[in-house]
């Protein structure tokens, strides 16, 4: 079948998908398109010719922009995906027998497949427990000092997610008290940001407050969940540790030829504060949507919708019901529940059918 026009093919199948249907999707932000910044800077960027593996005027100007953003010297790399951020970043502060600290739902260890165990040689990835997505300070200590044998593989970094795998954010006092167990105990500090322009929109500070200014040394900030296509970037706040890290980044298949097609989204939204503007949004979008669902009895929100992430547990029929009218959404991810994702294509409209749904199936 031909899609018509409002209509699109499912490649899997060539039968027409409605557009109205693709907007039941709540799974995940990175369900949604590319947004028009991205997609004109791309059409900028399309002609021509230009240095490869990074040597271009995109990837140049990208660059100066972080360092712009951050308010810092910093050193800039832009790989594929988040996977490759984090793994990367991680296996260039350790050695193969240093280990990592992070919350036990952070993404590094339940959603990237021992990339980061990979990438470092085999470095061990420890978990500490704590309440909607941050780390507990106290296990983080225990973790470090409960043995400093030399049959233990010796702490060398803590990793925070920022916003939480759980959908909150650690605000400035938190971050402060991090770091300082971090310089304490003599650990790095990586900050995974996959949706850090959600954190900085929640929290209304400049970017550099919540990084390099509380401690942070690398920064794995998120484009792909921001609206571009393709590409998150890995920041160093100290210089010294992106020594040879191009190196591993082509090693890893993480050095893109035509790296202008990476860099040109970012300097679109960055020059014209999309980046920002986008997250304010779909952080918006789940803050209706959270205040939406809390007055549906039987539901219970799971933590607070700080970023751009609802969770909340609804009565199983209701679940069920939803998927049968085609609703998309998570329910293993985080501390349980369901998890309706909200990205910057997130309309009030989808939030008003979404729950106009939940509150029939509910019975209200």
């Amino acid at each position: 079948m031909t899609a018509q026009a409002g209509e699109q093919g499912d490649p899997t199948t060539g039968a027409a998908v409605s557009l109205e249907r693709q907007r039941l999707q709540f799974a995940s932000d990175n369900a949604a398109g590319i947004c028009p910044e991205s997609w004109a800077a791309l059409e900028r960027a399309k002609s021509g010719f230009a240095p490869a593996y990074g040597e271009d005027a995109w990837t140049q100007r990208a660059c100066e922009l972080l360092r712009e953003v951050f308010e810092i010297d910093c050193e800039v790399f832009f790989v594929f995906n988040g996977t490759a951020a984090n793994s990367l970043s991680l296996a260039a502060l350790c050695e193969s027998y240093h280990s990592i600290i992070c919350h036990q739902t952070a993404h590094l260890e339940t959603d990237e497949c021992g990339g980061p165990e990979f990438f470092s040689n085999g470095t061990k990835v420890l978990l500490a427990a704590g309440e909607r997505g941050k780390v507990d300070l106290a296990d983080v200590r225990n973790t470090v000092l409960r043995r400093t044998d030399i049959h233990y593989p010796k702490p060398r970094v803590l990793s925070i997610t920022q916003a939480t795998e759980l959908g909150t954010v650690y605000d400035k006092s938190e971050l402060d008290a991090v770091a300082e167990t971090a310089r304490q105990l003599g650990l790095r500090l990586h900050m995974d940001g996959a949706r850090f322009a959600n954190a900085v929109a929640t929290l209304d500070v400049a970017p550099k407050e919540l990084t390099w200014k509380v401690g942070v040394d690398v920064l794995c900030f998120g484009g792909t969940k921001n609206g571009m296509a393709v590409g998150d970037a890995v920041v160093f706040f100290d210089r010294e540790l992106a020594q040879d890290f191009a190196y591993r980044c082509k090693q890893a298949g993480q050095l893109a030829s035509k790296m202008r097609f990476i860099a040109a989204p970012w300097v679109a939204l960055l020059e014209n504060g999309g980046w920002l503007q986008h997250a304010k949004h779909a952080n918006a979008c789940a803050q209706r949507l959270e205040s939406g669902l809390r007055d549906v009895p039987g539901v219970e929100i799971l933590a607070p919708a700080q970023a751009n992430s609802v969770f909340a547990k609804l009565p199983s029929p209701v679940l069920d019901g939803l998927r049968e009218r085609g609703w998309v959404f998570y329910t293993f991810i985080g501390a349980g529940g369901a998890r309706f994702m909200c990205s910057w294509d997130t309309s009030d409209q989808d939030i008003s059918a979404l729950l106009g749904d939940v509150r029939a199936l509910a019975g209200c």
